[in-house]
């Protein structure tokens, strides 16, 4: 199995990954196919997909923030059981990110994620795939070392069409275990830099950003 980078709409591999995703994921949750040029092509955005016998089988997206030394996990997808394929994501992905950590001169401090409740969204199916079933999902994502934010979270459509997506947690991996909770203006700062290129905002996440931006901290609760 190849860990393999996409960089171009054109690469085959990417036609691949986005019929991946629109078979696994909510039609809000995927942005169109052409709207995808410009984040390839961001350095800062890390696309990867594991390729097997020239399938694509799995695939992750994440990005680094040198100035925050965090990352986010944008999404994983594991097609097939029996491959090791989250194992096998979740390494090459932790490996590269202390890789430009390091570049950065520093070690890695931690990673965000949005993860689905399934206590409280029991309708995502994701394609009928088992490995991609919220409550295995959440337990592996907890084994990982995530924690849920203290929160009340949402976040806008990638549809942009400036509706509120509910019944998802903002969690945090931090490296350093003894980490319980993190700066309330790091969690503003990153989360209105990562939904810039959303124009159109609804007015729960930006009551939300606000309600965060009154706070010093947040704690960092089990997931």
């Amino acid at each position: 199995m190849e860990y393999k980078r996409i960089t171009s709409i054109d690469d085959p591999n990417f036609k691949k990954l986005h019929d991946l995703m629109g078979q696994i994921f909510p039609p809000e949750e995927v942005l169109e196919y052409e709207l995808w040029k410009e984040p390839l092509e961001d350095p800062g955005i890390r696309v990867f997909v594991a390729v097997l016998d020239d399938q694509v089988v799995g695939a992750t997206e994440y990005r680094y923030y040198p100035d925050w030394n965090i990352a986010m996990t944008d999404f994983t997808i594991i097609s097939k059981p029996g491959l090791s394929l989250g194992r096998f994501l979740a390494e090459n992905r932790l490996n590269d990110l202390q890789e430009l950590a390091q570049a950065n001169g520093k070690e890695l401090a931690g990673m965000f994620a949005e993860i689905y409740d399934p206590y409280r969204v029991e309708h995502h199916e994701f394609g009928g795939v088992k490995v991609m079933d919220p409550y295995v999902r959440r337990e592996v994502l907890s084994h990982l070392g995530y924690k849920r934010l203290d929160l009340e979270y949402v976040h806008p459509s990638w549809e942009n069409n400036g509706e509120a997506v509910k019944g998802l947690d903002l969690c945090f991996m931090p490296l350093n275990d003894e980490t319980d909770q993190l700066l309330a203006h790091l969690v503003k700062s990153f989360l209105t830099t990562y939904y810039t290129v959303l124009s159109n905002k609804p007015q729960e996440w930006l009551e939300m950003i606000e309600t965060i931006g009154a706070k010093e901290s947040i704690q960092l609760l089990p997931l």
